[in-house]
């Protein structure tokens, strides 16, 4: 069975992240508060908080508003405006994927890609 702390409600996929084992476990495993929250003057990060806590949805791919401007906002500040969009639009694609074949799935196809 796959490991579904790995698969956070954003898009991205925990095991790519350099932070990963580092400085963070998954956001599944630590309730939406990875180590950045605290950089940007909140408890857990937003899109946790709504769609978890909030919405009680799996990922935002589950909600009919993606992407909505608290999924907008969430982007790295170290990317450039062009790097931010990109992002944006792959994590999109990441969430249509996984809602369509489920996050098991998904998370197999992360881990042979």
């Amino acid at each position: 069975m796959s490991d579904k702390n790995l698969a956070p409600v954003c898009g991205l996929y925990c095991g790519d992240c350099a932070y990963f084992e580092k400085q963070c476990t998954g956001c599944g495993r630590i309730k939406g508060k990875p180590f950045w929250v605290s950089h940007v003057g909140v408890e857990v990060c937003a899109l946790y908080d709504c769609c978890i806590n909030q919405k009680h949805f799996e990922h935002c791919g589950q909600c009919s508003k993606l992407p909505c401007k608290t999924f907008k906002n969430q982007a790295d500040p170290s990317l450039s405006p062009e790097e931010a969009e990109e992002s944006l639009l792959k994590r999109q694609k990441e969430l249509s994927k996984r809602k369509k074949i489920g996050t098991d799935e998904w998370l197999k196809s992360k881990k042979s890609s």
